[in-house]
């Protein structure tokens, strides 16, 4: 073998011209949270007045999340809709098509993970602010009521931890805070009992 070969990363051209460097491709994430963060700061720079990212505040964010309600693919119906808590309504009906709260919740998730990326300090992360939490909160309950579908945490079941009659299993603990996406508000606490 060679020691002297390009390697799979860097391409040396024998002519006069410079070697160049290709990046391996993002990954869906990265790619996706590229586009998020892209598309929010056009969004910024479209805004009457246009805003600066230094300036923009938790309430430009759910102003932000409202905006992308026009693009939506979720059926939220209304209460005065005689389908309001169906899972699968049996006709058609003239309620709004809106962000899905699972959606909205990873944007925001991806978002405020760009915003540290780009220098933002985390502190400062208007994508982590309370309001934009409760907003959140909001949306899901909402949307968990006029589906039908309430949005519940999962539950763990309990395990055998070998032959003993100790039982170990894991409770989750939410403070209601809502994680934005960045991350998770709940805690896993291991519970030991023993039977």
């Amino acid at each position: 073998m060679d020691d002297h070969s390009p390697s799979p990363t860097t391409v040396a051209s024998t002519s006069d011209q410079p070697s160049t460097t290709i990046t391996p491709p993002l990954s869906r994430y990265e790619s996706q949270k590229r586009r998020d963060w892209n598309t929010f700061l056009q969004y910024l720079k479209n805004h009457k007045p246009p805003l600066t990212l230094s300036r923009c505040s938790g309430a430009h964010v759910i102003e932000f999340l409202k905006y992308l309600d026009q693009f939506g693919k979720t059926k939220v119906h209304l209460t005065s809709c005689s389908f309001f808590g169906f899972p699968n309504p049996p006709g058609p009906c003239t309620c709004p098509l809106r962000q899905a709260w699972g959606s909205l919740d990873a944007l925001i998730g991806r978002l405020r993970a760009a915003y540290e990326e780009n220098g933002g300090s985390s502190d400062s992360n208007p994508f982590g602010a309370r309001a934009v939490r409760i907003y959140l909160r909001e949306v899901k309950d909402s949307q968990g009521k006029a589906r039908g579908v309430p949005y519940e945490k999962k539950k763990k079941r309990k395990r055998v931890v070998g032959g003993s009659s100790t039982k170990t299993s894991v409770a989750v603990v939410d403070d209601g805070g809502g994680s934005g996406g960045g991350g998770s508000s709940s805690e896993y606490v291991p519970v030991t009992s023993t039977v």
